[in-house]
C-alpha cells in the first residue's frame, strides 16, 4: 500500500486498505502507516474505505465507509439491521472463518495465559434459537422504537425481524409496539426481558412509568390477547408486580419441571443448554458427590443428580427456592441439597470442599476468581468450569493449573451467534 504522512491522533482522513485479520471483538484489521487499524463489519480479504478515528496505542479506531472490493471470506449479511443493530458484530463472515474465528476466541485466551491443551470444535446452534432478550423501548413522536440499541449507542434500531430470535419472539414485537405506545409518555422508555419458557413468554418490564389501573388493565389485556404465560412490571423501587400470570412459567431441566423466577436466568438456547449440559456430564463422570456452585435453578443439578448427590449454591435466593421446590416435587429432593450463599464475598474454601468427587462452578463473566484460587488449594479430584467468557475462564484456568489442576480438555459453544461472545466448557483433574 502506498505510505502517507502519519495521520494525527483523532485524525478524520479517509483511507483505502485490505483487510488481513480479524481482531477479538470481530472488527477486521488492517495496516496504515506501520500502525493497525480496526475497522467493524469488514472481513480478511475485504478491500475497503474508512475514514481514521483516534489513536489509541498503536492503533487506529476505523469508522467503515464502504466495502470497496470484497473478498473469499466476505459474504451477505442474512439481517436487514445489521451494521446500525448492536446485536450482531460479523453477520458479513463466511461460515469457515467465522468458525475459525469463533473457536479462536477461547483457544486464544487459552494460550495467553499459558496454557496448552486441545480445544474441541465449535458447537454451534442455530439461527432463530435464543429464546431470551434484553431489548429497549422508547416512545417518539412517530410511535414506538422497539428492538436493540446501536453499538456504543443508546439509539435503539427498531427491529422487524432479526434471525437470532426464536420466530415466537419477533412475531411479539408488533403488538408489544402497539400496547406500549398507550402505555409509555412521549420520550418515556422501558428496558424488556423476554424470555421463551417451555409454557409460554415471560414478559418483564422495566420502567419509571407509573403504573396505574389504566395502564394495569392494557397490559393485562395484551397478555391474554398474545397468550403470555406471566408479564410483569417492574418499577423505580426495583420489584416486580405481577400484571398477569396466567401460567406457572416452567422450563424442564432433564424432565423436572422448574417455575423459573420472573425475569429469572437462563441458558440463551435450548441446544446450547443441551450441549452444556452433556458437556458438564461428561466431564464430572461417575462422581457421586458433587458441589455445583453458581448453579442457579438448576440447569446443571438436577440432570446430574440423576445419579449423583448434589450440594447446589448460589446467592439468588428466589433460584435456590425454584430449585429446591422443584427437586422435592420432581423427586429428586433427598439427591439434591439447594443453599443460598454468596459465593463471591464468601466462596467454599478446602476444607468445605473436601469429600467432593467434583465440583461445577459457572459463574458470570467476571470469572470466579476467589473460588478458583479456594479449588486450587482442595484436594478435588475433578473441577468442571463453564463460562461466557474466555478472558476470564483463562484466568480460573491458570488458577486451578497452578494449583496442580491438569487442563484436560475445552470446548466451545456457540449460542451467543454473530458476535463475541462465547460459551465453553473446561475440564479440569488433579
Amino acid at each position: 500500500m502506498r505510505r502517507s504522512k502519519p495521520a494525527a491522533p483523532g485524525s478524520r482522513r479517509e483511507i483505502e486498505l485490505v483487510i488481513e485479520r480479524l481482531g477479538g471483538g470481530g472488527d477486521g484489521i488492517g495496516t496504515v502507516d506501520d500502525l493497525r487499524v480496526y475497522v467493524p463489519f469488514a472481513a480478511p480479504g475485504d478491500r475497503v474505505r474508512a475514514r481514521l478515528g483516534r489513536l489509541d496505542g498503536q492503533a487506529y479506531r476505523g469508522e467503515f465507509i464502504e466495502l470497496v472490493q470484497p473478498g473469499p471470506n466476505h459474504r451477505e449479511p442474512p439481517c436487514p439491521h445489521f451494521g446500525p443493530c448492536g446485536g450482531c458484530q460479523v453477520q458479513h463472515l463466511a461460515p469457515p472463518v467465522y468458525t475459525d474465528w469463533k473457536h479462536g476466541l477461547l483457544a486464544g485466551a487459552l494460550a495467553r495465559a499459558g496454557l496448552e491443551t486441545e480445544v474441541a470444535a465449535l458447537v454451534e446452534t442455530p439461527p432463530r434459537s435464543r429464546r431470551r432478550a434484553s431489548m429497549a423501548a422508547r416512545r417518539g413522536r412517530s410511535g414506538v422504537f422497539l428492538g436493540f440499541n446501536e453499538a456504543g449507542s443508546s439509539r435503539i434500531v427498531d427491529l422487524t425481524d432479526c434471525v437470532v430470535l426464536r420466530p415466537e419472539i419477533t412475531a411479539l414485537l408488533p403488538p408489544l409496539r402497539a400496547v406500549l405506545a398507550t402505555i409509555l409518555p412521549e420520550n418515556g422508555g422501558a428496558d424488556l426481558a423476554v424470555t421463551l419458557l417451555d409454557d409460554g413468554i415471560d414478559l418483564v418490564v422495566v420502567a419509571e412509568t407509573k403504573l396505574d389501573l389504566e395502564r394495569r388493565e392494557r397490559l393485562a389485556e395484551f397478555a391474554a390477547a398474545q397468550d403470555l404465560a406471566r408479564l410483569s412490571w417492574r418499577g423505580a423501587d426495583g420489584f416486580n408486580d405481577p400484571v398477569a400470570h396466567r401460567r406457572t412459567g416452567v422450563v424442564h431441566f432433564d424432565e423436572v419441571p422448574v417455575a423459573l423466577p420472573p425475569g429469572g436466568f437462563l441458558q440463551a438456547s435450548a441446544e446450547g443448554e443441551a450441549a452444556l449440559t452433556r458437556l458438564v456430564r461428561d466431564g464430572v463422570g461417575p462422581a457421586r458427590r458433587i458441589a455445583d456452585l453458581f448453579c442457579g435453578v438448576g440447569t446443571f443439578a438436577l440432570p446430574m443428580a440423576r445419579g449423583a448427590q448434589v450440594t447446589a449454591i448460589d446467592g439468588e435466593g428466589p433460584a435456590v427456592e425454584a430449585l429446591a421446590s422443584a427437586a422435592r416435587r420432581g423427586g429428586r429432593g433427598e439427591r439434591i441439597t439447594a443453599q443460598r450463599r454468596d459465593l463471591f464475598r464468601q466462596p467454599l474454601t478446602a476444607a468445605e470442599l473436601r469429600g467432593f468427587d467434583a465440583v461445577v462452578f459457572d459463574p458470570p463473566r467476571a470469572g470466579a476468581r476467589d473460588q478458583a484460587e479456594a479449588l486450587a488449594a482442595s484436594t478435588v479430584p475433578v473441577v468442571v468450569a463453564v463460562s461466557c467468557n474466555p478472558s476470564s475462564l483463562a484466568r480460573d484456568a491458570r488458577t486451578l493449573v497452578d494449583g496442580g489442576y491438569r487442563l484436560e480438555r475445552a470446548t466451545p459453544v456457540d449460542q451467543f451467534l454473530w458476535s463475541p461472545h462465547l460459551e465453553a466448557v473446561a475440564v479440569f483433574r488433579r
